[in-house]
C-alpha cells in the first residue's frame, strides 16, 4: 500500500466531526480501508484520542498560538492537536511524533506551514510540565462541554465526577456468548485455551469482558457466530424482555442488529420483526443475521407511524431501543460530546414520547414492552417513563424501579457496562 500520512488523515477526520458535525463512525471506516492493518489501530487511536481530549487540545492551542488557524489552513489547527495528543497520551517516541506530524503539512498541501507546526510542538515540549499543571486547574479539565456538565451535575450531584471520569477512559471490550453454540463458561474455557482471559458479569448471563482488548478474528469461533462484540449493559435489554419461542416480537429502532440477534439467540423459534428508520444502517442488521446464521423479518420504517409497516398487527413483546442522546456511551463514541447540543435533549425526548405513544397500541394485552436508551439523562429516561405511565392507564411498570423513579439506570464504570436505562412495562 502507498505510504499515507496518518496524522494528516486523522486531522482531516477530526475537522469533519468538529466543524461539519459528521459522525466519526461514518468517517473512520472508509479511511481505515486505505491503510495497512498495522496502521488501522493507530489511525483510530489518534482520532478517538483527540476527540476524547478535545478541550485540552483547544486550551493548549490558545495558550501557544497568538491567533487560531482559519479558512483553508484550518486543518493545520487539528494537525497540531494530533501532535499534542501523541506527545501527551501515547508511547510514540517524541521525535517520531514530531517528524510525522510536521510531514502531515505536506500531505494536506500546506508545506509552507511545516515550520509553524514544528515551532508550536517544540514550544509545547519545553513548557509541557507547567502547561499540564495549569490545565489541570482549569474548568476545561473535565473534557466535557459546559452544557453537558451542567446537566450531569444537576442529575447526579454525588456521582457526576465519576461519570465524567468513566466517559474519559478507553472502554472495556465486552462480548456476548451465543448460547445456541456454547454456555458462557464453555466459551471462556475456549478463550483460555487460546491464551486469552476474561471475566463475567453478575447480572447478564451471556456477557464476558476481555482482560485485554483483542481483534475479533482472534476470538474463538467469531466467524462461526459463537460470539459477538456487545457492551454488557446493552445485553440487559434481553434479560428484561425475556423473549420466548413462538412469540411475535418487534425490535424497534433495531439497527445495527445487536439486540435483534440476541433475541434470536435467547429464543431461536421467535418470529422477530426488526424495524429501523435508517435504510443504510439496516444493511448491518442483515450482516449480523448472516454471520450468526439467524433469520428475522427486516423492514425500514418510522417508529412514529407503525401502521405503515405493520398494519394493525399486535406483538407479544416489543423492544424499543429509543433514539437518544447516547450520553451513556461517550467513552465508545467521544465525538458525541461535541456533536450533541443542549437543545437536542428536549427534541429527542419529544421524539421518544411520540414513538412510545404510537407503538403501545401494537402491544397485545398482557404483553411486555421494554423501553431502553444508552443515555444517562433523566429527561430521556425516568422522566420520560413517568410521563408515559401518567397518560397511559393500561401501562404498568414491572420490576424496574419505583413509581417515583421508574426504570433502572446503569451508569458507566471502569470495568462495568456503559450508561444504559431500562423500563419494563406490562399492558393490562
Amino acid at each position: 500500500m502507498k505510504k499515507l500520512n496518518l496524522r494528516s488523515m486523522a486531522a482531516q477526520a477530526i475537522e469533519k466531526v468538529v466543524e461539519q458535525g459528521q459522525s466519526l463512525s461514518n468517517i473512520l471506516p472508509p479511511l481505515q480501508q486505505k491503510v495497512s492493518d498495522k496502521d488501522k489501530a493507530l489511525l483510530q487511536e489518534l482520532c478517538f484520542g483527540v476527540l476524547r481530549t478535545l478541550s485540552q487540545q483547544e486550551w493548549l492551542i490558545n495558550k501557544l498560538m497568538s491567533r487560531p488557524m482559519t479558512g483553508k489552513q484550518r486543518t493545520i489547527h487539528y494537525l497540531i492537536m494530533v501532535g499534542f495528543y501523541q506527545l501527551l497520551h501515547t508511547r510514540i517516541p517524541p521525535h517520531a511524533a514530531l517528524a510525522e506530524t510536521v510531514e502531515g503539512a505536506v500531505a494536506i498541501k500546506r508545506p509552507q506551514l511545516k515550520g509553524l507546526i514544528n515551532g508550536v510542538l517544540r514550544q509545547f515540549q519545553r513548557q509541557q510540565e507547567e502547561l499540564v499543571a495549569e490545565f489541570n486547574q482549569s474548568e476545561q479539565r473535565f473534557l466535557h462541554p459546559e452544557w453537558l456538565l451542567k446537566r450531569l451535575k444537576k442529575a447526579y450531584p454525588q456521582q457526576w465526577e465519576s461519570i465524567v471520569d468513566a466517559n474519559n477512559q478507553r472502554p472495556p471490550m465486552w462480548l456476548r456468548v451465543n448460547r445456541i453454540h456454547h454456555t458462557r463458561d464453555e466459551w471462556l474455557a475456549l478463550l483460555e485455551h487460546a491464551e486469552m482471559s476474561g471475566f463475567t458479569h453478575d447480572a447478564y448471563p451471556d456477557a464476558v469482558c476481555l482482560a485485554s482488548p483483542a481483534p475479533v478474528q482472534a476470538l474463538p469461533g467469531f466467524d462461526q457466530g459463537w460470539v459477538t462484540v456487545q457492551d454488557a449493559s446493552a445485553q440487559g435489554c434481553i434479560t428484561w424482555l425475556a423473549p420466548q419461542n413462538g412469540e411475535r416480537i418487534l425490535d424497534l429502532c433495531a439497527a445495527p442488529g445487536g439486540k435483534t440477534t440476541h433475541i434470536l439467540e435467547a429464543a431461536p423459534q421467535a418470529k422477530v420483526l426488526a424495524v429501523d428508520v435508517d435504510e443504510q444502517r439496516l444493511s448491518r442488521v442483515y450482516d449480523n443475521l448472516k454471520r450468526l446464521g439467524l433469520k428475522a423479518e427486516v423492514k425500514q420504517g418510522d417508529g412514529r407511524t407503525p401502521s405503515q409497516w405493520c398494519g394493525d398487527e399486535q406483538f407479544d413483546r416489543i423492544l424499543l431501543d429509543a433514539p437518544c442522546s447516547a450520553t451513556g456511551v461517550i467513552r465508545r463514541h467521544p465525538d458525541i460530546k461535541w456533536l450533541r447540543r443542549d437543545r437536542d435533549i428536549n427534541e429527542l425526548a419529544q421524539l421518544q414520547s411520540e414513538i412510545l405513544d404510537a407503538v403501545w397500541p401494537h402491544l397485545k394485552s398482557g404483553g411486555t414492552l421494554v423501553y431502553a436508551t444508552c443515555s444517562v439523562l433523566p429527561e430521556e429516561n425516568a422522566q420520560q417513563i413517568a410521563a408515559f405511565l401518567k397518560r397511559t392507564p393500561d401501562a404498568a411498570l414491572h420490576m424496574t424501579g419505583t413509581a417515583d423513579v421508574p426504570g433502572i439506570q446503569n451508569l458507566p464504570g471502569a470495568e462495568e457496562g456503559d450508561g444504559f436505562f431500562y423500563a419494563k412495562l406490562i399492558k393490562a
